[in-house]
């Protein structure tokens, strides 16, 4: 294990947290290159369930440099609040690496946000309304304050004397008020400075000195492929790129570093919020994979909406990340379903499509075309890691040709399967 990436293939929530932990397990580094706090990445441990938004998922593990690349965007109060957690049950983050070159999210990109979404109407886009957008928007603008900039006493006022009158007349035309002034906020982000000086650095070094020595580097990703600002169901996207080329740019890696890249599959499709969904249940199939799978959001509690495998968005998922290998997750939540169906074609304005289209409009009306396949049978919670101690040839005969059914149409293997929500109930093949 060189280099890999761990991507969600859908719209997120896939179980990348699950698999990014799992993998970390033969990993030196592990290195979030993109999202702020609006992920939720879940592990389970024994017992434990440690919930994550803005730390990487291999911080549970020990020895392992965990790195958040200039590619995040850092809530401080998020990972103030992660930090504190995981000291609190006795993990140690001493491991954690910081870029200087990340944007940090301030009050004033928490407020826009839920001032730009109410002014949406009913034509919301389902943000967290943790500023994620707000934030990246003024990355992009030049007008974005650094981690480096919370070390640098002088740079900072500069930065807020640039900044901060901008921001205060959009605020006063959107109708909404920030509670500190410039010297609160600037004592206040010294303070994070100071606090964090000593995880602040230069990670696109740090990482590329590890490539260099040959350890092994695990990107992770956060949201899904679906949700990707340029290639998922826009508008109802996040405000980052998620696929695989951004690792590069937001980790500060070239192309050729990346060995193999990983997709997180879900052996169903769920998203959460607004947005077209073509497969989506709103039956008592969909309803079971909702209570069974647990799918209700680790940010923001919301119930996802859940429907069949959708082969448009497999395929699609392949293709643009360059996919190498799947992981296969929550097989164990269809459990006993006698069939299972796969949408293997859109059916819109009278025509057959096979491609995912760019069109939210033509996404809702599209229809999809299924096939059919067998289901199969589950078995006691107890009995779970006996499967997998027996490996791929113990889990069901039908489980298993549903699996080679999606590596046969999208030409990717599946080389990790998920059976249960613990690190240990996973199957390597």
């Amino acid at each position: 294990m060189p280099s890999i990436a761990v991507i969600g293939a859908q719209w997120g929530d896939e179980g990348k947290g699950k698999i990014t932990d799992y993998e970390a397990g033969r990993a030196d580094m592990v290195v979030r290159y993109q999202g702020g706090s609006n992920a939720g990445h879940t592990i389970k441990v024994g017992e434990e369930v440690f919930a994550l938004h803005i730390l990487p998922s291999g911080i549970v593990r020990k020895g392992v440099i965990n790195v958040i690349g200039n590619g995040v965007i850092v809530d401080l109060i998020s990972l103030d609040r992660e930090i504190a957690e995981l000291e609190s049950r006795g993990k140690n983050v001493e491991g954690l690496k910081i870029s200087d070159r990340a944007n940090v999210i301030l009050n004033w990109h928490r407020l826009l946000d839920g001032a730009e979404e109410r002014l949406r109407g009913s034509k919301t886009v389902g943000t967290t309304g943790k500023g994620i957008g707000p934030c990246y928007s003024d990355k992009i603008a030049r007008s974005g304050i650094r981690m480096g900039d919370l070390l640098d006493p002088e740079l900072l006022e500069e930065r807020l004397d640039t900044v901060m009158p901008m921001k205060l007349k959009v605020m006063d035309i959107l109708g909404v008020r920030l509670a500190q002034n410039k010297e609160e906020l600037f004592k206040e982000l010294l303070a994070y400075g100071r606090k964090y000086e000593k995880y602040i650095t230069d990670t696109s070094v740090l990482v590329n000195d590890a490539l260099d020595q040959g350890k092994n580097v695990l990107f992770e990703g956060a949201q899904g492929t679906m949700l990707d600002i340029d290639h998922g169901t826009y508008p109802f996207v996040t405000s980052s790129n998620c696929v695989a080329g951004a690792i590069c740019t937001g980790s500060g890696v070239g192309p050729k570093r990346v060995d193999e890249i990983m997709g997180v599959l879900k052996a169903y499709t769920t998203r959460v919020g607004a947005g077209p969904f073509p497969t989506e249940l709103k039956d008592a199939t969909g309803e079971m994979l909702m209570n069974v799978g647990g799918e209700f959001g680790t940010t923001t509690g919301r119930a996802r909406r859940c429907g069949w495998l959708d082969l448009l968005v497999v395929e699609h998922a392949a293709r643009l990340n360059g996919l190498t290998q799947f992981a296969v997750t929550k097989l164990d939540v269809m459990n006993g379903l006698k069939t299972v169906k796969v949408a293997v074609a859109y059916e819109i304005d009278g025509k057959k499509v096979y491609h995912f289209p760019g069109n939210f409009k033509m996404l809702e009306r599209a229809k999809p075309v299924y096939e059919e396949l067998d289901g199969w049978s589950g078995w006691k919670e107890e009995e779970t890691m006996e499967i997998v101690r027996g490996g791929f040839d113990a889990l069901p005969k039908e489980m298993r040709q549903y699996i080679g059914y999606i590596e046969k149409r999208s030409k990717v293997p599946a080389r990790i399967i998920s059976i249960g929500k613990g690190r240990e109930e996973t199957i390597r093949r």
